[in-house]
């Protein structure tokens, strides 16, 4: 089939045949299925190769041409295991649909299997009201690239900064448990002041004299800190690549009070290109932002925080929502007001982040106006 695009209808009003595919490391398990009846017309395995690859588009041709079928495929974890094929079926302008793994209850019920997993893949595609394609698919391939690009900085940078994090506790702790000469030497200092005194400590004789413990200290406290110095400089560089790619792709996000850099890396890779997402409501769904009722006994206008969707993209509007209140005048006006009416803050910076997702949506998708806050 030639578009990529979902169709707005369930799979099975407009094609004859779902192809699920459970992927692995070294093999995938794909399995044909009846979009009418949901029977098993054929099973495959292959390998994870791009022979493999080929070998499943045949067999899916083999389908087609013995059930006379259009058809499209169903595949679990295409940002993972199946982005190969899902890169390859793309290019062969194939009509993919993207599927979450299932639930380790509902998947199993007793029984497991790959070509089991394929099964049930394709009957959760056709059974869905609503189906998405892979955010590595899309009708530009440059910026499908670019988004790549953007997922793989974004995630080496987190473990850059995860890791200089982790190397800064384990510094501290081992201050506070460091000889007395030692904590004396960096006592009521900063954390950047003491890793700027460590690396200027020398490892004079008059250090390596007074005891073994000392001495062995005192080397651990910079190796400690040149490590939290080169992974805070490989951060930063980090930071100017994606920078880079986010101006050259969408910089009119960084225009926005709130959204630096890795906030809009990270609002690129979960939105992936216009139409991915049908609504705004969507995009606030997929965002964790959507109000979960929470109705009970007579009260029944009660919501609270939605705990589901990409968490790291709803990190991102938690960062834009803080910042916003603290230097965005509108924003502090719109938390007085609510405040005012007797929301709490935690409730307050639910709706502050579904209004913002609903400007983010527009602004990605048609680049649209802000709507003020006092409208919401």
């Amino acid at each position: 089939m030639s578009s990529m695009k979902p169709p707005p209808m369930k799979l099975a009003e407009v094609v004859d045949v779902v192809i699920g595919v459970d992927t692995h490391v070294a093999s995938h398990a794909a399995a044909a299925v009846d979009a009418r009846t949901g029977g098993v017309l054929d099973q495959i395995i292959v390998t994870a190769d791009a022979e493999g690859y080929a070998e499943l588009v045949d067999f899916a041709d083999r389908v087609a041409v013995e059930h006379a079928a259009l058809r499209a495929w169903a595949i679990e974890g295409t940002a993972s295991h199946g982005r190969g094929l899902a890169v390859h079926l793309d290019q062969a302008e194939e009509l993919v649909v993207e599927l979450d793994r299932p639930e380790r209850a509902r998947r199993r019920g007793g029984e497991k299997s790959d070509p089991l997993d394929a099964v049930r893949a394709a009957r959760e595609a056709i059974a869905r009201e609503r189906v998405g394609t892979p955010r590595g698919a899309g009708p530009d391939p440059d910026q499908a690239a670019t988004r790549q690009a953007l997922a793989v900085r974004v995630a080496v940078r987190r473990s850059a900064v995860q890791a200089a994090a982790d190397a800064r506790r384990q510094l501290f702790s081992a201050i506070l448990t460091a000889p007395e000469p030692v904590r004396t030497r960096f006592r009521g200092l900063t954390s950047e002041a003491i890793i700027t005194r460590v690396l200027a400590t020398r490892r004079s004789a008059r250090w390596v004299s007074v005891d073994v413990e000392t001495a062995h200290t005192v080397a651990c406290l910079q190796i400690w800190a040149r490590r939290i110095q080169d992974l805070t400089a490989e951060a930063a560089a980090h930071e100017k690549e994606i920078t880079t790619l986010v101006r050259s792709w969408r910089p009119d996000l960084l225009d926005q009070v709130g959204i630096g850099p890795i906030v809009a890396a990270t609002v690129l890779c979960a939105w992936a290109y216009p139409g991915r997402i049908h609504s705004e409501a969507a995009f606030a769904k997929l965002a964790g932002t959507s109000p979960v009722q929470a109705n009970s006994g007579q009260v029944q206008t009660r919501h609270r925080l939605n705990r589901y969707g990409d968490r790291r993209l709803n990190c991102a509007l938690h960062t834009i929502v803080i910042t916003r209140q603290r230097h965005h005048q509108p924003t502090r006006d719109y938390t007085e007001r609510r405040t005012s009416q007797g929301k709490n803050p935690r409730e307050i910076r639910r709706c502050l982040k579904r209004y913002i997702a609903r400007d983010l949506y527009r602004t990605l998708e048609a680049g649209d106006t802000q709507t003020p806050l006092d409208q919401t």
